[in-house]
């Protein structure tokens, strides 16, 4: 486990605690996605990093407007405590405790082409299925796969595409 990763659990699970108490679990992952991609970004993180820059200009730039007052207050302590470039680790771990309180699979479907929309359902309905809970699925298109998809839901990744059936028939007749 990274080290980045052991210091954001701790500001995760804060902001989860105080989020799901207010009911505001949505606002504050689009929040902290948008804190997170500026934080992310090089010339933004340089700028953080400057010893000049001021708790509340720090805020302004993160802190969406929308997000009220509780999430500026958070970045501030971020800010305070040098925890601004945790940003993209602490979002993502506060997606995951999201999903999970909201029984939420996140999966990815890469096809070779666009999905249709009944196929796309299809998919949904069979991992809403297999996984017992509801699915938000992100889609992509890689023309490589030749043929189906590939399906990455956390820990289970399903390989139906024609490339991966091509390479484990390879893979057989070489032994």
């Amino acid at each position: 486990m990274s080290q980045a990763l052991t210091l954001a659990r701790p500001y995760a699970r804060a902001a989860f605690s105080v989020a799901r108490d207010a009911g505001a679990l949505p606002a504050w992952s689009d929040a902290l996605a948008f804190a997170a991609r500026l934080a992310a970004d090089p010339q933004v993180a340089g700028l953080l990093g400057n010893p000049r820059l001021a708790p509340a200009d720090a805020v302004a730039l993160l802190a969406p407007d929308a997000a009220g007052e509780t999430f500026a207050n958070f970045v501030g302590l971020l800010f305070d405590n040098r925890r601004l470039p945790l940003l993209p680790e602490i979002a993502g771990l506060f997606d995951e405790l999201r999903f999970e309180a909201e029984r939420v699979v996140k999966a990815r479907v890469t096809s070779a082409t666009d999905l249709s929309d009944a196929e796309l359902e299809t998919v949904k309905a069979a991992l809403r299925k297999r996984f017992g809970r509801e699915v938000e699925v992100q889609t992509a298109v890689d023309a490589s796969l030749l043929g189906g998809a590939v399906i990455d839901a956390g820990d289970v990744v399903i390989d139906g595409s024609l490339k991966g059936k091509l390479g484990r028939l390879q893979a057989a007749l070489a032994h």
